[in-house]
């Protein structure tokens, strides 16, 4: 298992690339709060047991995993969007936005780049888009942990802002206790006025 989520990461040290980078996000369904994104520079020596895509585990089982991959990586960088750029730029925009923010947060630099979907990201730097990165790649998972849990994070201090939509028990996704609390509250500066869920209520 250790091998098959280091081959990405070995294929490209093969290849001559010293800093390999994965890059994940985190609130591209939501229709509310930001879109988050993290980039992940691991030493390739360093595996993280228990390490996988952040929607396989559990929060407190992130929360450990979060803490092991900060102290381990060589560089984490963190990218985010907010509601209001999402609407004005569309959120497939916005995603690869946040990626490539994230990635020039990391210091040192990344010479290649590992990022999650079928999309390379707009940044000068040698890359691979992998379908599912977060499932087979340690790099990726790293960043989608570090993404998912930085976001939810983010969601329950608006909580404390905004506590009448739950936004710490769902984070933003459409559950229908959120999407009754639109209806019932209207929608609040955090929402994405163009989702549905949202937009029904304007």
């Amino acid at each position: 298992m250790e091998n098959d989520l280091l081959a990405y990461e070995m294929d490209a040290c093969e290849k001559g690339y010293a800093k390999i980078a994965g890059i994940d996000e985190a609130g591209r369904g939501p229709i509310a709060g930001p879109v988050v994104s993290a980039a992940v520079i691991l030493p390739l020596s360093s595996y993280i047991e228990g390490v996988t895509d952040s929607k396989q585990l559990t929060p407190k089982k992130r929360d450990l995993l979060y803490k092991k991959i900060y102290e381990r990586a060589l560089s984490v960088g963190i990218g985010i969007v907010d509601p209001a750029e999402i609407e004005r730029i569309n959120i497939l925009k916005a995603s690869l936005l946040s990626m490539a923010m994230a990635v020039q947060n990391l210091s040192p630099q990344p010479d290649f780049l590992l990022v999650d979907g079928i999309f390379q990201i707009p940044y000068a730097i040698p890359q691979m888009a992998i379908p599912r990165g977060d499932c087979l790649s340690l790099s990726v998972a790293a960043a989608s942990i570090i993404a998912k849990v930085t976001r939810d994070r983010l969601m329950e201090k608006y909580h404390y802002e905004y506590p009448e939509y739950g936004f710490d028990r769902h984070k933003g996704y459409p559950t229908r206790e959120h999407k009754e609390a639109v209806r019932r509250f209207g929608c609040c500066p955090i929402h994405r006025k163009s989702f549905k869920g949202v937009r029904e209520t304007l």
